[in-house]
């Protein structure tokens, strides 16, 4: 039997464009703390072999702290790690794969083409990038050698892909004749999947880096059995999860309704909120300071609909009936996406007109 701790996609040092200054500098250290909490992991659990299918980095500019937390925490495990560097952490050598800070008990791929490593439990394969995109399979006319051990194969792909980045056609996993392939680029856990006799997965980021990587993130825990039969578990690392929730504010006060929409789940994660139903014009900064100790970072999205009431003045012989029929005209020939536009621009329009004449 064969432990195996899968992970994949850390990208350390990412940007995270969509938070503050502040908050994006929060995050890139509570990567490097990732790192431990991965290493605790496979000591903890037992790990006899740790694969990493790249995109460690989520570029070649890496910060020194992030490089040497990286080194020390793979040196920690008492197994061996490997890794396949991807599109984004391409190994050149110039790269930091090719610096020398890495403990012994860390191997990296270098070769595009598959590698064979002989372990005393394990037949290991790799296929490595060397640039940031390659328009061939790491698994094309590959087949294992034959031999008693379970073969694994760690790399960076795309299964059924059509892009730059590795596509791997299913026949290809099937031919190969591995035991498992232990893969990474794609960010959503696949759970486990199967072609012909092998095993593969990806195991998706271990932290989400934008509102469309949601929910829990983590790694994979992969055991081979004797009979060559795998299992995998999914191994939740994350420090914040990032979540899309909805609110209807329909007849209700905003501040309460966004309290109440908060009030479930954790305060440590980042939420994006969507505001729906029938709402007069919003103060969304107001509503987001009010509301913003309920999650760590919030964001507040208005797609709320003008209330009915608000036509009700549509027949007047005023500016603001003016203006109302107008903007009826235009909402009745818009498309949906310019529709939610135009209503919002109702309610800011007739709030500016209560504040000033409204004469004919």
């Amino acid at each position: 039997m064969l432990h195996i701790l899968h992970a994949a996609d850390l990208h350390l040092d990412a940007p995270f464009a969509g938070l503050s200054a502040d908050q994006a500098r929060v995050r890139r250290s509570e990567q490097r703390l990732l790192l431990d909490g991965l290493a605790d992991a496979a000591i903890e659990r037992g790990a006899e072999l740790v694969v990493l299918s790249g995109d460690l980095l989520d570029s070649h500019q890496t910060y020194r702290e992030t490089a040497q937390a990286l080194a020390d925490a793979l040196g920690r495990i008492p197994a061996p790690v490997v890794i396949a560097p991807g599109n984004h952490d391409f190994y050149s050598p110039t790269s930091l794969y090719a610096a020398p800070i890495w403990p012994k008990n860390v191997l990296i791929f270098r070769d595009p083409r598959p590698q064979m490593v002989e372990l005393p439990n394990v037949t290991l394969y790799g296929a490595a990038f060397t640039g940031p995109a390659r328009d061939d399979s790491p698994l094309a006319s590959f087949r294992v050698q034959a031999g008693d051990k379970p073969t694994v194969m760690v790399c960076h792909g795309d299964v059924d892909g059509t892009g730059r980045y590795g596509s791997i056609p299913r026949p290809d996993i099937a031919a190969s004749g591995l035991t498992y392939l232990a893969l990474g680029h794609i960010h959503g856990c696949s759970g486990l999947q199967r072609e012909g006799d092998t095993y593969w997965a990806y195991p998706g980021c271990p932290e989400g880096r934008g509102f469309d990587e949601l929910g829990d993130k983590g790694a994979l825990w992969v055991t081979i059995g004797d009979d060559r039969t795998v299992t995998a578990g999914f191994l939740p690392l994350c420090r914040r999860r990032y979540e899309i929730l909805e609110c209807d504010l329909t007849g209700r006060d905003p501040g309460q309704a966004v309290s109440s929409a908060l009030a479930q789940g954790s305060s440590e994660d980042i939420c994006r909120l969507i505001l729906t139903g029938e709402a007069q014009a919003l103060d969304l900064p107001a509503l987001s300071r009010a509301a913003g100790h309920l999650r760590w970072a919030l964001t507040l999205r208005d797609h709320t609909r003008v209330p009915r009431d608000l036509w009700s003045r549509e027949g007047e012989d005023s500016l603001t009936g003016f203006f109302l029929r107008e903007m009826r005209r235009r909402i009745d020939g818009a498309g949906e996406e310019e529709r939610a536009t135009l209503e919002r621009a109702v309610r800011y329009g007739l709030s500016a007109l209560e504040n000033g004449e409204d004469t004919p």
